[in-house]
């Protein structure tokens, strides 16, 4: 095999920690190169997104791209229980930022910040597929695959894992762990909504609690082009019940809501399905002396309020800022700057993750009388503001939330 190529950081996936966080390296005139397993556009879920995104898509430079897309606008989220409705208006939130971003196939999104990242001068190598990763030596050493399956190395001073749900670092390394959360089972397709209901929001994705079984919840995601993400989520043994072909079992469940049931009367399932299950993930540690794990590569945590892309394109942002000052000789701290930092807003998250599904904090989303400034400030975390220690709910959640739920009765006496 020939002598290994070399680059300051290599990057395993293309998708957005991936490209944000070369290009923002790229901007300091860091050598990067981003590996990426498939081609694109290439489908993955996780298509609505949080204002808290629009900062980091800011910083990299792609805003203008992402806004010559088309994308749907996004200004909220609905949430739906029996005969229950309620929604938060992500402009009338505690903390400052964007209080608007889009709704996407993310597909087309990702693509959109891979060739952004490519105009700015970010070398992406699709079909190129990591085999192996030595990082027992100062430099870290990749092991390649290249599109015609011709194997090659290439050394980096530093290898950020963007490869989100392919995990490739946690996998090689044997850094993986159980999450605390119980395994879900996620199914979905994207469909040919035909909605007519005038008093449907396309501006919010549409967040529905199973009639009878609040563990279970929907996902509408509605799209610029008259389409929709639609999906469910529940235990695995939830769907023991249903047909083993998804898309007869989405269609059944549709059903069962009569406010989906309505909305989807006419709706259309072309595209196959998909499903993935035991999704949520942990690692033993998110960085080493020459390595730091990206998003999904590092920990997902559930669907519920699609903080995946936010948490993804935070980690992006945190580790090229750390990069910038190591590449410059300046001491950095990956535990405090990097691990700590960034599991503050994850760990925000997986509180109301975790009361989502204890039924507290569904209890909190549908009272029917909620006081203006907590409103605000749970609209905040709803569109991403995770790290917002000036918020109350974000400083100190569980307690806030056990002292507000309490105050809340019950979905299901």
């Amino acid at each position: 095999m020939l002598s290994p190529q070399s680059t300051q950081v290599a990057i395993i996936g293309a998708g957005p920690s991936g490209a944000i966080a070369a290009a923002l390296l790229k901007k300091h005139n860091i050598d990067c190169v981003i590996l990426e397993k498939s081609t694109f556009p290439r489908f993955s879920i996780g298509e609505s997104l949080l204002p808290a995104c629009m900062e980091s898509i800011k910083k990299a430079g792609m805003l203008e791209a992402v806004k010559k897309a088309n994308f749907q606008y996004k200004d909220g989220a609905a949430f739906h229980f029996d005969s229950t409705f309620t929604s938060f208006d992500f402009t009338d939130k505690f903390s400052k930022g964007a209080g608007t971003t889009y709704q996407v196939q993310r597909g087309n999104f990702d693509k959109v910040l891979a060739d952004s990242a490519e105009v700015q001068g970010v070398e992406i190598r699709y079909q190129h597929e990591i085999t192996d990763v030595d990082v027992s030596q100062t430099k870290a050493l990749l092991s390649v695959l290249d599109s015609d399956g011709t194997p090659y190395q290439i050394e980096a001073d530093f290898v950020l894992d963007a490869s989100g749900f392919g995990r490739v670092l946690p996998k090689l390394l044997d850094l993986e762990e159980p999450s605390c959360l119980p395994p879900r089972k996620a199914i979905f397709t994207h469909i040919n909504d035909n909605i007519t209901d005038i008093n449907y929001d396309r501006n919010k994705i549409l967040i529905s609690v199973h009639p009878t079984n609040t563990q279970v919840w929907y996902w509408l995601i509605p799209f610029s082009n008259g389409t929709c993400s639609f999906g469910v989520v529940g235990e695995p043994e939830f769907f023991a019940d249903y047909p083993s072909d998804n898309l007869q079992a989405l269609k059944q469940l549709a059903t069962e809501d009569n406010n989906l049931k309505q909305l989807l009367a006419n709706a259309e399932y072309p595209n196959p399905s998909g499903q993935i299950m035991g999704y949520s993930a942990n690692v033993t540690k998110l960085f080493d002396r020459n390595f730091a794990l990206l998003g999904n590569a590092g920990e997902f945590l559930d669907p519920v309020f699609s903080s995946g892309v936010t948490i993804a394109m935070k980690s992006a942002e945190l580790a090229a800022e750390l990069l910038v000052k190591q590449f410059n000789q300046e001491e950095v701290n990956w535990q405090v700057d990097y691990s700590d930092k960034l599991m503050k807003g994850v760990n925000t998250f997986r509180c109301y993750v975790e009361g989502w599904y204890e039924g507290t904090f569904q209890n909190v989303i549908f009272h029917e009388d909620p006081n203006p400034k907590i409103k605000q400030m749970i609209s905040a975390i709803l569109a991403g503001y995770a790290w917002d220690e000036e918020n109350p709910f974000v400083a100190e959640p569980e307690r806030r939330l056990k002292v507000i739920a309490e105050l809340c009765k019950p979905l299901i006496k």
